[in-house]
């Protein structure tokens, strides 16, 4: 039983009455805490955490997940395909290398003859 932790805009304890109004007639919730201070709502139950956004968006009160929690699932998923096309992040050290050889190689090269001026 995964808790449920979303972060709501709640301003004042009316609001906070009303999400609480919402949790308790919701089935498959067990428990709940209101932090009004954090604006973060806690869940336990067997609810789907989509129907409990849901639930507490109906109030009125913009709700999200927690950042935490949507941190914590893509940590744990497997990587999409386009983060695998993606390359990697080069080092700051690598690339100050990289342009010093090539500064190298552009100074070893003959430098162009000039261009023909014609008025």
């Amino acid at each position: 039983m995964q808790p449920v932790v979303l972060k709501v805009r709640m301003s004042c304890q009316g609001c906070a009455g009303a999400v609480r109004r919402v949790l308790d007639k919701m089935e498959g919730v067990e428990s709940f805490d209101i932090n009004l201070e954090e604006q973060k709502v806690t869940v336990k139950g067997t609810a789907a955490p989509e129907a409990v956004l849901e639930t507490v968006s109906k109030t009125g009160k913009k709700a999200e997940f927690w950042k935490a929690e949507a941190e914590a699932k893509e940590k744990e998923a497997p990587p999409t395909a386009a983060a695998a096309d993606t390359p990697a992040p080069v080092p700051v050290a690598a690339a100050v290398e990289v342009s010093a050889a090539a500064a190298d190689v552009a100074a070893a090269a003959p430098a162009p003859p000039p261009a023909e001026i014609t008025a």
